[in-house]
Order: C-alpha cells, then sequence, then structure tokens
C-alpha cells in the first residue's frame, strides 16, 4: 500500500496516495461536536457496530463553532466528503449553537454548488450521544453515497491550473505581484507613524 500523509487540521490525506489499480475508498473528514456526536461515536466504536473505516474525526466544542473554510480546506486538503455532526436542537450544551449551524449550513450548500463541489458529498446530521447506532449508520450511508460519486479532484485540477501570464495575483517569491507594484514605489514612513513630524539627522524637526 502506498503511504499517505495526513494533515493534522483536517485530518484528510495530503497527497493522493491511491493507485489506478486500486478500488476506489473515499476519505471522510467529519467534523463533531464534543458533547454528544463524539460521545456517540466513541459508543459506536465500544458497541462494536459494524462501521465503515473511512471516517477521519475532528472533534470541536460545537457546530456553531465549525466554519465554512474548515469544509472547503477539507476538500483542498483531500477529502472526498465531509460529515457535520452535532447535537439535536434544543439540546446544545452552548443553548443556540446547534441552531446557528443549521443555518449557516442550508447557506453553504448553495455556495458549494458554485465552487463546483456536489452538494451530496456533504452530510449533515444530528447524533446524540446515547445514538451510536445513528451515528454508524450516519457513516455507513455516506461512504456509501461518496463512494458512488467517485474521488473529488475537481479542486485539484483548478488549483494546479497554470496561472496566465500578467495576471497580477500570481506569486512571486512569496508576495503577490499586485501588492509589489502597489508597494514597490512607496517610501518608508516614519517609525513614529503618519501622525509624527520627520526629523532631520540631528533630531531637529524638518
Amino acid at each position: 500500500m502506498p503511504e499517505t500523509d495526513v494533515d493534522v487540521s483536517t485530518g484528510a490525506a495530503t497527497g493522493d496516495g491511491r493507485d489506478a489499480g486500486e478500488s476506489f475508498e473515499p476519505r471522510i473528514t467529519a467534523f463533531v461536536c464534543n458533547w454528544c456526536t463524539y460521545t456517540g461515536a466513541d459508543l459506536a466504536g465500544t458497541s462494536r457496530l459494524p462501521m465503515a473505516s473511512n471516517v477521519r474525526i475532528i472533534r470541536l466544542p460545537c457546530t456553531g463553532r465549525i466554519d465554512h473554510l474548515f469544509v472547503v480546506k477539507a476538500f483542498e486538503r483531500g477529502a472526498d466528503g465531509v460529515i457535520v455532526s452535532g447535537c439535536h436542537p434544543a439540546d446544545c450544551h452552548y443553548t443556540a449553537g446547534n441552531y446557528h449551524a443549521r443555518r449557516r449550513f442550508g447557506v453553504f450548500r448553495e455556495l458549494l454548488s458554485f465552487l463546483g463541489v456536489d452538494p451530496l458529498r456533504l452530510t449533515f446530521s444530528w447524533v446524540s450521544a446515547s445514538e451510536g447506532a445513528k451515528w454508524a449508520d450516519v457513516v455507513n450511508e455516506t461512504v456509501a453515497r461518496v463512494r458512488e460519486l467517485g474521488p473529488f479532484d475537481a479542486y485539484h485540477r483548478l488549483a494546479d491550473a497554470p496561472l496566465p501570464d500578467g495576471d497580477p495575483f500570481a506569486v512571486v517569491d512569496g508576495a503577490t505581484r499586485g501588492s509589489r507594484e502597489t508597494t514597490g514605489g512607496a517610501t518608508d514612513a516614519p517609525a513614529g507613524g503618519p501622525g509624527t513630524p520627520a526629523t532631520g539627522a540631528d533630531g531637529s524637526a524638518a
């Protein structure tokens, strides 16, 4: 089996790590609530429920803490699908975090389509601490659905595309070309900031 590097910030693989001759096994990143879903996932494991091993769990305090960029970054780093799961409505440890998450990800699905990501690759669910069997079902259903969709590589094709000549946002030596052109002819401001009068070599005001 080829070795695969894992990004600690997303739990997703950073390299492709899949040979053309191998059957496709999706990589799923799960962002879960610490108080409900994470405990439910632990219950599913200790109960030895049959469950796909394709999911890498990232635990957060609340689903309300999950930013859209977390999901986008997971796809960027090699995930084929993403699960977001937390407490049931009215059971949030922080009162309303899951309500915020529900509204946020309702809108985010449309953004995913705009980005070229099939919304079916994102699963949003409620799993309580006592619902180990439900977590196993969510995992198995998500893995089966993403397996049918196939690997997600559209983002990588876009990211690897060469930038056109003259692109002002092309990165050159760690800085964008546009920022260099903007700041290249600027003079240094006085050390004291814009409100500090300039001084001569002998310390007197210029």
